[in-house]
């Protein structure tokens, strides 16, 4: 990342000695620095307005405002809306996780995730991508597929998919990278990026994460499929 300017991490959850840990962590790394601390979800967007944080790493609970409150007020701000939000959780079956995702949030990550890994999934999100942990992913694609509520509105884009971008789909809902997708369907990598960023056009998804919710709450893939 020569010459490229450092990702500006914003740090929100309400146990000091974490949010201590963690910026000591992004601190330690040359291409992001830590703008700002947030104990609750209402500092964090306050100082997601004045900081000019790339992204938040978020913890799902917080007082006052929680972490899932926090990033719906953050998608529904036009002037924030290059911020990305990492969501941290406790515990990876969590039952918010899914409405983490519809409030906006690009991923999630449980809290005992390895430094390397934290570090890895702010680069990975701040570039543009999805990042859902493939442990969580199964368990929150099982809670989807167990809900008892009605499935939601079919997207207008939905229809307008190729069968191949409707393939690509299907696999992203599943957990895989894009290079996984393209192995699986004899693609190149670059292909399979061309894809994702048409299926993400038409049906108008602020990324990865939202297709997943798309998928399996539009129907496409159903209880029980293969």
């Amino acid at each position: 990342m020569t010459g490229a300017q450092p990702v500006r991490v914003l740090l929100a959850d309400d146990q000091t000695l974490v949010r201590a840990a963690f910026a000591m962590l992004v601190e330690s790394a040359p291409d992001m620095e830590v703008v700002g601390q947030a104990g609750t979800g209402r500092e964090a967007v306050e100082q997601a307005r004045t900081r000019r944080a790339d992204l938040i790493v978020m913890d799902i609970r917080m007082p006052d405002l929680d972490g899932i409150e926090a990033t719906r007020l953050l998608a529904a701000d036009e002037d924030l809306a290059g911020v990305k939000v990492l969501m941290l959780t406790t515990y990876d079956t969590d039952e918010h996780v899914v409405e983490a995702l519809r409030a906006g949030a690009s991923g999630f990550l449980v809290k005992d995730t390895k430094p390397a890994e934290l570090l890895d999934a702010i680069r990975t999100v701040a570039a543009g991508e999805s990042l859902l942990s493939p442990g969580p992913t199964a368990r929150l694609i099982a809670r989807v597929l167990r809900a008892p509520a009605e499935p939601g509105p079919v997207p207008p884009g939905l229809a307008a998919l190729t069968d191949r971008e409707r393939q690509v789909l299907t696999l992203v809902a599943r957990g895989l990278t894009n290079t996984e997708a393209a192995e699986v369907l004899g693609l190149s990598p670059l292909t399979a990026k061309t894809h994702v960023s048409r299926i993400m056009g038409k049906l108008g998804a602020r990324d990865r994460a939202q297709l997943v919710i798309v998928a399996y709450e539009s129907g496409l893939i159903e209880p029980g499929g293969a």
